[in-house]
């Protein structure tokens, strides 16, 4: 950990100010390069300093704060409001995420062409852009 005293590692600041629910998350996040501090790629013990621009890319969506204040301890959410600037794009609305297979009730269930199409769909979901 960096002996300076403005400075925190990237991970436990991430979830000291609540951008992730548990500090192993946030190493695991760093570890596969979602994280990035000034726009480069950075290990979990890397460190952080007010005015720090730190993107998390994290469950589909990626977060763009600005450091304002350096903690050490998790805090709670009105304290962690004020340890960053949120400059985020809005997240996609919930309609958006995940389109859910209707199906009519009492319908019974699905023939094996209707299978097919939910497997291609869910498959859809899970692989990576370009590897279809």
């Amino acid at each position: 950990m960096a002996d300076e005293e403005g400075s925190v590692r990237v991970d436990v600041w991430l979830w000291s100010v609540r951008l992730v629910k548990t500090r192993s998350q946030a190493t695991a996040a760093c570890r596969a390069g979602h994280v990035r501090v000034n726009d480069v790629r950075v290990k979990p013990a890397s460190p952080v300093r007010p005015g720090d621009e730190v993107r998390l890319r994290l469950d589909g969506r990626e977060r763009i704060v600005i450091v304002q204040r350096i903690v050490r301890k998790r805090v709670g959410p009105p304290i962690a409001r004020e340890c960053l600037i949120d400059k985020s794009p809005p997240p996609p609305p919930r309609e958006a995420l995940i389109p859910v297979a209707q199906r009519e009730r009492g319908a019974g269930r699905p023939t094996k062409r209707e299978r097919r199409e939910l497997d291609r769909l869910r498959r859809q979901w899970r692989t990576p852009p370009g590897l279809l």
